[in-house]
């Protein structure tokens, strides 16, 4: 219940809030803070030791987060960029999904997590649907309705099930910090997407990317 509600109930709205405000190239780099709050968590509660070098990786990579909110704030001054903390706190949900899995379901089928997860969290959502204006006549009989549904479905059983079948499978036959790094891919598949989409990127916005990535890099180097 907890690994549902943690890694697909609470981020799935948080970020479609979040994107109501900012551009999905923007926070899929923010989603790269995974690896970080990954080991952030698991020192703070696992009490996992961590190096110099992966502190150094984490004050680099949030730098490089302050510097991709701030010059996007320049370039897009139509956009609330407070609405990026929504994006953040999803990031601290999915390290602690992450450990979650680890920790406690290692022994679970892939499969069996993905389904209990969303036995769990079906209902509430059904709620939350319930108060929204989704049943409305202006909303049944909008034009945009049925191609609405087919991206939403396309986004749930590929971008969502599927997906969280095969993540769940990585935990389990690595480590938190090693299937959390996936992440590390999103913002580059994110920015093309977000560029045919017709969405702003600056340079400096770049440089900050790479920051983030940097950091990611020296947390997770080992020593030869």
């Amino acid at each position: 219940m907890i690994s549902g509600f943690l890694g697909s109930f609470f981020p799935a709205f948080f970020f479609a809030i979040a994107e109501t405000e900012i551009d999905s190239a923007v926070a899929s780099i923010l989603n790269s803070l995974v690896p970080l709050n990954t080991i952030i968590m698991g020192f703070a509660i696992f009490k996992i030791t961590s190096t110099k070098r992966q502190v150094l990786g984490v004050i680099i990579g949030f730098i490089g987060t302050a510097i991709l909110i701030l010059k996007g704030s320049e370039l897009n001054p139509n956009q609330n960029y407070l609405y990026a903390g929504f994006v953040i706190a999803s990031t601290i949900m999915y390290a602690a999904n992450v450990n979650i899995i680890k920790r406690y379901l290692q022994d679970v089928k892939p499969l069996a997590i993905a389904a209990g997860n969303y036995v769990f969290i079906i209902i509430p959502a059904l709620i939350v649907l319930m108060f929204t204006d989704f049943f409305t006549s202006e909303r049944l009989d909008h034009p945009d309705l049925p191609m609405a549904m087919v991206y939403v479905t396309i986004l749930s059983v590929f971008g969502t099930a599927l997906a969280k079948v095969v993540f769940n499978k990585l935990v389990q036959i690595s480590t938190p910090v090693f299937a959390s790094s996936v992440t590390y891919v999103m913002p580059m598949i994110a920015l093309i997407w977000g560029v045919l989409d017709g969405e702003s990127f600056s340079y400096i916005q770049g440089l900050a990317a790479l920051l983030i990535l940097m950091g990611v890099y020296l947390s997770h180097r080992r020593k030869t």
